[in-house]
Order: structure tokens, then C-alpha cells, then sequence
């Protein structure tokens, strides 16, 4: 077929019509590689191929620019600008790829992202093959049919692929695809045993984005042993900790900031306090299982750091579900759980709840006693007028949390330690109160004693005073007649 046994011969005419024709239509390339997926490695060879894949790259980056400029706009201002669309006009190839096979499709995705197409139309293409060859084509998502998924089968094998060859095409730049879809290949990857280094991928480009996340989202059935959760806890926890050290990282960007106490919160805070939420739903949304162990439920609430909470009665409640739904708990493994609620930042309503919680240590009932007497002593100071004067307590700040969250993590640290060296003071005050209220009762219980032992011996020598009183006017009333009948007596001797 070479031009040494004849002119114009069919390997020229073939490389002329895949050059002239093939070359210049996308959905001709397409079809060319659906067909040279069986002529492999042969095709490949005779660059039949990569000729396909370079001119489709080739051709959507064109029909991408194309349509970016016919988007191009004056606004009212007069200004240029581009106008937003759901859909671009250039991504209709998008369709057209999801026909081919894995292996091909991962040569034009890495040579569209190399001609720098945009990552949200990269982003589109892999959620619709996606969609097409892990939904569509397989019985995995298919529960009536398949409950148990055979992790040695061939399907199974050739889904796991797909699952690991997306994940490595996904754009490196943020919100290219949507978080249920990263979710979704999460949950895949789990039920699939997909390789560690995909799964920690997906984690990690989870975590970046966690505050847009929903409750159903975190929820990913475990596919473990029957003794396990009911829900992949160990896989939300690394989530969570990805996110938190995405907070850090971001944090140590930012030129101090983040701790300028006139300004408003900035994006990271805004998502620390949307995470914080979601972590305490889902907390309570496990907490009734049976399987999970105190620990998981512990790093879970304490993946975030201490600063993301405003109000605990998120993670109040959750506790409580906890604890309810394993009464078996020991002692100091309940004090232990219950050291995670900061009773401060409890609101009236949680507050009042939880001093009647009989499910709660003794020593948390009397944190939240003691936190809310000091909240209605707080809230009476401040109902004093102006010129009156105020005392110390009115500057503590023993409120839900509503203060601290307008407040940076350093400027609530200080604070919180102001506040704690105020209440140590007031504490050995009462403490020195109540050891001299001991000592006057002490005193009072003597004096008592005394006084009552006084009268006692008063009144008793009053009666025996009576009593001899009495023996003496007797006498001197009996001593008269005898001494008449001496007189008497002495009469009649003289007498005789």
C-alpha cells in the first residue's frame, strides 16, 4: 500500500483523507478512534491515533475560543465583559467523548487539558462520562439488583479503572466539577477498593470545599464487615482534617488579617463556622449507632479547632443523642465526652435542658448551673443605669457565644483568659466567703450552746433557791408551837 509499488496508492490516499477530511471534523475523529479501538496496538502505530486525538483537542480548544468571544459583551456601563451562561456553546464535543473507551478518553483529556481548554468544560466531560459509565452501563448503583458488589469480577475490575482514570484527569483548580460529583466517586471508590492514593485524592479535594457540602453528602455507607457503622466514619474524619489543615495553610497566607478585630470575618471564618454545623448534624445523625466507638465519635468533634463553634448546642445535642443511645457508658468515659461542650457558649434554651439532663455527669450539671447563674447575674448588672455604679462582674462576657464569634481566635483568646483570671479571682473570694460564713456558724453554734447551758443552770438554781425558801418559812412557822409546849411544860414542874 506504499508508494514503492504503485503511485497514489491506498496508504497515501488514506493519510490524504484522514488529513483533509477525518482531520477536520470532531465527530469524524471520534468515530475513527471507536473504530481503532480494536486495530490496537496496529493503529496506534501508524499514528492513525494520535493524528485523531490531536486534531479533537485541536478542534475544541478553537470552537472554545470561538465561543468565548461571541459571549463578549458591553454592559450598561460600557464596559467588556463576558456574559455568564449555564452552558457554553463550545463544550457540544462533550457528548461526542463519552463513546469512547477509557484508555482513549484519558489520551484526549490529557491532550485537551495541554491546549489549554477550560477546566470547567475538562470538568463537564468527566462527569458525564462518569455519569455514562458507572451509572448507566453498571448494575453497581443498581441495590434490587446487586446489594453486594464482587470486588473480583469483571465489571467491578473495569468500574475500578474508570474510578482511578477520572480521578487522575480531575482539573487541580477548585469548583471544576460539583462536590456531590467528587462525593459520588468518593462512595465509588470506597465500594470499588479503589487504590489509597485515589482515595485520599478525592479527600483531599473534598476538604478543600467542605463548607459547601450538605448532610447527605458526609453520609457514606460503610462497606465494611456487618460489625462495623453504619457510616464511613474514618474516611469523613481524614476529610475533616484535610479541611482544617486547608484552614491553617490559608490562615498562614494571610498577611495577620485574619486577626483584626474591626474587620469583618473573612471567607475562611465563614467556612469554619458552615463546617462546624455540618460536623455537629452529622454527629448527631451517627451517634444512635450501636457499632460506633466513643473515640471515632471524639476526633470526629474535635477534627475542627476550638475557635469554629460560636454556640455548642449543635454538639450538645449530639452528645445527648450519644449518650442516650449508649446508656452502658462508664463514668469517666461520660465526664470525658461531655469536656468537648463548652457550657459557655450553650444557649438559654440548651442551658435550661441541660441542668435538667439527668443523662449528664454531676460535674457538668454543675458547670452549667454555675455558668448560668453567672449569665443572669451578667444580663442584671447590665440592666443598671449609667451613673450607677457597676460592679465587676457586669465586664465579664458570660454570654452564648454571639460576642466571641465577631471576635478573631487571638483577640478571643485573650479574652477568654481575662475572663478566666476574673472568675479564679471571684472564686477565692467566695471561697474565703463561705470559710468565714463556716467560722461565724461555728461561733454562733458555740454561743448557742453556751447560752442554752446558762439558762439551764439559772433556771435550776432558781428552783432549788425556791425550794429552800420555802424550807425555811416552814421551819420558822413550826418552831412557835414547840416552844409553847416548852413553856408549858416548864409551867407545870413549877407548878407541882
Amino acid at each position: 500500500m506504499t508508494e514503492e509499488y504503485s503511485k497514489n496508492n491506498l496508504g497515501s490516499r488514506a493519510e490524504e483523507y484522514l488529513e483533509s477530511v477525518v482531520c477536520k471534523n470532531l465527530e469524524m475523529c471520534v468515530e475513527v478512534l471507536q473504530q481503532c479501538e480494536n486495530l490496537l496496538p496496529l493503529a496506534d502505530e501508524l499514528k492513525i491515533v494520535t493524528q485523531c486525538i490531536d486534531a479533537i483537542a485541536s478542534k475544541a480548544c478553537v470552537e472554545q475560543i470561538a465561543s468565548s468571544f461571541s459571549r463578549l459583551e458591553y454592559s450598561s456601563s460600557g464596559r467588556l465583559h463576558m456574559s455568564k451562561t449555564t452552558k457554553s456553546e463550545g463544550d457540544w464535543w462533550i457528548e461526542d467523548l463519552s463513546v469512547l473507551r477509557i484508555d482513549l478518553y484519558q489520551r484526549v483529556i490529557t491532550a485537551m487539558k495541554c491546549r489549554g481548554v477550560r477546566p470547567e468544560s475538562i470538568g463537564a466531560s468527566l462527569v458525564t462520562y462518569a455519569q455514562k459509565e458507572l451509572i448507566k452501563k453498571s448494575s453497581l448503583w443498581n441495590q434490587s439488583t446487586q446489594p453486594k458488589v464482587d470486588l473480583g469480577s469483571d465489571t467491578s475490575g473495569h468500574e475500578r479503572l474508570v474510578v482511578e482514570t477520572i480521578v487522575s484527569l480531575l482539573p487541580v483548580e477548585k469548583f471544576a466539577v460539583p462536590i456531590s460529583f467528587l462525593f459520588g466517586m468518593l462512595r465509588s471508590a470506597v465500594m470499588l477498593d479503589c487504590a489509597v492514593s485515589c482515595r485520599l485524592d478525592l479527600e483531599r479535594r473534598i476538604g478543600s470545599q467542605l463548607d459547601i457540602a450538605t448532610l447527605d453528602d458526609l453520609l457514606i455507607p460503610s462497606f465494611r464487615h456487618a460489625g462495623d457503622t453504619l457510616f464511613d466514619v474514618d474516611t469523613v474524619h481524614r476529610i475533616l482534617v484535610n479541611f482544617s489543615q486547608q484552614d491553617d495553610s490559608d490562615e498562614d497566607m494571610e498577611d495577620g488579617s485574619l486577626f483584626e478585630t474591626d474587620s469583618p470575618p473573612s471567607p475562611s471564618q465563614t467556612a469554619l463556622f458552615k463546617v462546624s454545623k455540618l460536623v455537629d448534624n452529622y454527629l448527631a445523625e451517627i451517634a444512635p449507632d450501636a457499632n460506633l466507638k466513643l473515640n471515632k465519635f471524639i476526633a470526629v468533634a474535635e477534627s475542627l479547632p476550638a475557635h469554629a463553634r460560636t454556640l455548642h448546642d449543635g454538639l450538645y445535642r449530639a452528645i445527648d443523642v450519644y449518650l442516650k443511645a449508649h446508656q452502658g457508658l462508664s463514668d469517666p468515659d461520660r465526664r470525658k465526652l461531655c469536656k468537648l461542650i463548652d457550657f459557655q457558649k450553650l444557649s438559654q434554651e440548651a442551658g435550661a435542658h441541660a441542668a435538667q439532663n439527668e443523662r449528664l455527669p454531676l460535674q457538668s450539671i454543675v458547670q452549667v448551673l454555675y455558668y448560668e447563674q453567672m449569665r443572669l447575674r451578667s444580663a442584671l448588672f447590665c440592666s443598671y443605669p449609667d451613673d450607677d455604679p457597676k460592679p465587676m462582674h457586669q465586664s465579664w462576657r458570660i454570654n452564648s457565644g454571639a460576642l466571641s464569634a465577631a471576635m478573631s481566635p487571638r483577640d478571643n483568646y485573650a479574652s477568654l483568659r481575662r475572663e478566666n483570671r476574673d472568675l479564679k479571682l471571684e472564686l477565692a473570694r467566695l471561697r474565703m466567703r463561705l470559710n468565714d460564713l463556716e467560722k461565724e456558724h461555728v461561733c454562733m453554734k458555740r454561743n448557742m450552746e453556751r447560752s442554752s447551758s446558762r439558762k439551764f443552770m439559772s433556771s435550776f438554781s432558781k428552783k432549788i433557791s425556791k425550794l429552800n425558801i420555802f424550807g425555811h418559812s416552814s421551819s420558822r412557822g413550826s418552831s412557835s408551837p414547840s416552844r409553847q409546849s416548852q413553856r408549858t411544860d416548864s409551867k407545870l414542874t413549877e407548878r407541882t
